[in-house]
């Protein structure tokens, strides 16, 4: 699999923001959601954020958000962490010369072992060797921003 997108949990918790960008929702338009890819750990740390809220109708609403719009959303789209991706981690940790937060490189390795770009709104957490990368908080719509190089 080539030429598609990993969405990071900040892309596509967005879309359930009370007032969601205009940029992010654009990005998502012009995107083919059949190259749109998400990982299990976003999906976890979706899942912490709700386990954390208190008991009520928020904490419902993004269940329910989850289990019946995002997860059918993506179905055969989400991407385990496998043996692939935890070699290219492994590697990916040591050429980057500094700490990485396991998440995050976890999500880089997951994108370079699929050929993805990673769509997010925190660059600086991304920036690792051979990672490409797209904001769709300040990147216009274009052939550039929805087509991976």
């Amino acid at each position: 699999m080539s030429g598609g997108f990993l969405l990071d949990t900040n892309t596509v918790s967005e879309l359930q923001r009370k007032q969601p960008s205009q940029a992010v929702l654009d990005w998502f338009a012009a995107a083919d959601d059949h190259r749109l890819h998400f990982s299990v750990l976003s999906i976890g740390e979706i899942r912490k954020g709700i386990e954390k809220l208190e008991q009520g109708k928020k904490r419902a609403a993004l269940g329910d958000w989850l289990e019946q719009r995002l997860l059918p959303w993506f179905g055969p789209h989400v991407l385990p962490v496998d043996l692939a991706v935890a070699e290219r981690w492994g590697r990916l940790c040591v050429e980057a010369g500094r700490p990485l937060p396991t998440i995050d490189s976890l999500l880089a390795a997951t994108a370079l072992v699929h050929g993805l770009t990673l769509v997010t709104r925190n660059l600086a957490d991304f920036e690792l060797p051979g990672v490409c990368l797209v904001n769709p908080w300040d990147q216009a719509i274009d052939s550039e921003s929805t087509t991976p190089p």
